[in-house]
């Protein structure tokens, strides 16, 4: 089978493991929830990787930058969505660290993937 240049990207593996974890957090909250906070964190965290595997395709690298940015606003959505969480006490202190350290690293990952193409031309 073809593995396409995004599969080998560590920033893209870590988004996915991000997103399981997420979904694995939302499937927690309260059912009240199905259609807002936990149908927001779900789909922004599935913008971080989407959007990298989406950049990979492009043929400039200002395109693949581009997306990249757009990854990286994701993640920050994120963010801020555990943060709410947080403060409702839907996740405890312990899984928004534990999340937090991750997208904290995701956007490292992100910002030097996107200064790599932005240098390359």
């Amino acid at each position: 089978m073809y593995v396409f240049s995004f599969e080998k990207l560590e920033v893209w593996q870590n988004s996915r493991s991000l997103l399981a974890d997420i979904y694995k957090l939302a499937n927690t909250f309260p059912n009240c929830e199905i259609y807002g906070i936990s149908s927001q964190i779900k789909r922004s965290t599935a913008s971080i990787a989407t959007n990298i595997a989406e950049g990979t395709a492009r043929n400039t690298n200002k395109d693949k930058a581009h997306f990249l940015t757009i990854s990286y606003s994701s993640a920050m959505e994120t963010l801020n969505h555990l943060i709410i969480c947080n403060d409702l006490k839907y996740i405890s202190d312990e899984e928004y660290n534990l999340c937090r350290e991750k997208l904290e690293k995701i956007f490292n990952q992100i910002n030097s993937l996107k200064k790599y193409y932005l240098e390359k031309g």
